[in-house]
């Protein structure tokens, strides 16, 4: 059996979602995810399927869409550490792409910014570094 500690696995992150096109508006028209991975559904057990990342990132965001329904809570975040300020036009085009800035919390208010994506879900750009060393 492979050590999962030694290998550098790929992480993917799977949500639902609502709307594919209002979902990639915001992931790739905003945050500038490049769309890795599109899927149309053929058949009835199929379903329209969005994969984002950065090319040389150990993650992608999967996106399905005709599942159930999104039921995104408080806690479900995603954490971007970026290690220094965040670039207000960046904050603006997530907006324009269809976030809405929201309050994640004394922690995360003071290290970051909060913004819902279209389906409810919350993606938090963080001042922050952050390294598992």
């Amino acid at each position: 059996m492979p050590n999962v500690r030694s290998a550098v696995p790929h992480l993917r992150i799977a949500r639902p979602t609502r709307d594919l096109a209002a979902a990639e508006r915001f992931w790739v028209g905003g945050l500038t995810l490049d769309v890795l991975w599109r899927s149309t559904a053929d058949g009835p057990d199929e379903h329209d399927l969005l994969m984002l990342g950065w090319p040389d990132a150990q993650w992608h965001l999967e996106l399905v869409a005709g599942v159930p329904a999104p039921t995104p809570t408080e806690e479900d975040l995603l954490v971007l550490y970026l290690d220094g300020p965040i670039d207000e036009d960046l904050l603006r085009e997530l907006e324009r792409a269809g976030g809405t800035r929201v309050s994640a919390g004394p922690y995360w208010d003071r290290w970051g910014v909060a913004l819902t994506d279209p389906d409810g879900y919350r993606l938090v750009l963080s001042t922050r570094g952050w390294s598992n060393r």
